[in-house]
């Protein structure tokens, strides 16, 4: 069945029904400016990166959005809070308990790609890029996790030689996800 799209909603009726970094698009698929929905519990086990300028809009809870390879290193958030992504830049989710997040993107995002880094170096493990207009967000992203999770050498950094945990995909629903966003 496929997810219904309202022209308004509710956000913290709707956020109870999704998990973390589901980034469900709300908005009748011919708005321009598609708003993305997730409740976020942990970090987001990847860099998230966007050809187009994302906005985060924080509804509830607190927490950061780390970036890579930009000016600004952190950004911390809590309920009320914008945050601007510009295009191109590499950030992740980092919430301090649960956090309700509309993201605002183009109705056609373009490119987009999972970045995984080594946690003690900071060095690029792995990146896998996608083009959103053949693949759903939530497709992409558990295709990337899964192969960093299936590939020992993607964990491994070559930097400092630290080894990398596989990421526990169990929370997410990201195929049922893009499943339903394709009926």
């Amino acid at each position: 069945m496929p997810l219904p799209r309202k022209k308004t909603f509710l956000v913290f009726r709707e956020a109870q029904k999704l998990g973390p970094y589901d980034e469900r698009p709300m908005l009748p698929e011919d708005t321009h400016l598609q708003i993305c929905l997730s409740r976020n519990d942990r970090p987001q086990p990847f860099f998230l990166c966007c050809e187009k300028d994302t906005l985060l809009a924080v509804f509830s809870g607190k927490g950061s959005v780390d970036f890579k390879e930009t000016g600004a290193l952190r950004f911390p958030f809590e309920a009320g809070d914008h945050v601007y992504v510009p295009g191109g830049a590499a950030t992740r989710i980092v919430p301090d308990g649960e956090c309700v997040i509309l993201r605002y993107k183009a109705r056609e995002a373009g490119i987009e790609a999972a970045r995984f880094y080594c946690e003690t170096c900071g060095e690029e493990l792995y990146r896998h890029v996608f083009d959103t207009a053949k693949t759903p967000s939530q497709e992409g992203y558990l295709a990337g996790c899964t192969a960093f999770n299936n590939e020992d050498a993607l964990r491994h950094c070559e930097g400092c030689g630290a080894e990398h945990p596989v990421i526990d995909l169990s929370p997410y629903r990201w195929q049922a996800l893009a499943d339903n966003l394709r009926s």
